[in-house]
C-alpha cells in the first residue's frame, strides 16, 4: 500500500514518486511490470538465459540506485529498457574483448523428426547465432528488436530514443552484414 492505494493500481510515475519518497518496497511493482519484457530482450541480445537474468538483475539494481535521475517518470519503462539495453551492449563488448570463441554459443534443441534434418537445422541456427554475435552491439540490438521482437520502427525509436531513419539504416546495415557473414558458409 502506498498512500492508501494498492501499488498495482498506481501509475509508473506514482510508483517512482513513492520510491523517491522513501517507500522502497514500491519498486518491486516496477520490477514485476517490466522484468519479463526486459529479460526477453536481454536473452535475444546475449543468446544466453543465465547471462540475461544476471544482466536484468544488475539493470534493476542500477535503476533503483539512480531512480532520482529518471527525467520522465511517466516513461520509466523506456528508461528501464535503456538501462537494460546498455547493460547488454556492455556485456557484448566485454565478451568481444575477451575473445571468446564464437562457436561457444548455446545449442538450441533440435526439433523432432529426421535426425539428419534436425542436425542441419541446428547447424543453420548455430551459423545465425555466430553471425549475430559478430554484429556490433548497436546493429544487433536494432536487428533483434525489429526482426526477433517484431517491434515497429516507431516502437524501437521510442525505446532507444533514436530517429526512425537512423534505425532503418542500422537494421539495413545489420541485414547486409548478416548476409555477408552467412555467405561465408556457402
Amino acid at each position: 500500500m502506498v498512500g492508501g492505494w494498492r501499488v498495482t493500481e498506481l501509475s509508473d510515475a506514482a510508483i517512482v514518486r513513492a520510491v523517491l519518497n522513501g517507500e522502497a518496497d514500491a519498486f518491486k511493482e516496477l520490477v514485476h511490470r517490466y522484468q519479463d519484457q526486459l529479460y526477453r530482450h536481454a536473452e535475444r541480445m546475449t543468446g544466453q538465459p543465465d547471462v540475461a537474468a544476471d544482466i536484468i538483475q544488475a539493470a534493476f539494481v542500477k535503476a533503483f540506485r539512480s531512480l532520482a535521475r529518471c527525467r520522465n517518470p511517466e516513461r520509466v519503462g523506456a528508461w528501464l529498457f535503456r538501462i537494460a539495453s546498455n547493460q547488454c551492449k556492455d556485456h557484448l563488448k566485454s565478451r568481444r574483448r575477451k575473445n571468446l570463441r564464437l562457436d561457444d554459443t548455446r545449442r538450441l534443441p533440435a526439433e523432432e523428426g529426421d535426425p539428419e534434418e534436425a542436425a542441419e537445422r541446428a547447424q543453420v541456427r548455430d551459423r545465425i547465432r555466430i553471425a549475430l554475435d559478430r554484429l556490433t552491439a548497436e546493429q544487433r540490438e536494432a536487428f533483434v528488436l525489429k526482426h526477433l521482437a517484431g517491434l515497429s520502427y516507431p516502437e524501437i525509436a521510442a525505446r532507444l530514443n533514436e530517429s526512425i531513419s537512423a534505425l532503418k539504416m542500422r537494421v539495413h546495415r545489420a541485414r547486409e552484414e548478416l548476409q555477408t557473414l552467412l555467405e561465408e558458409y556457402r
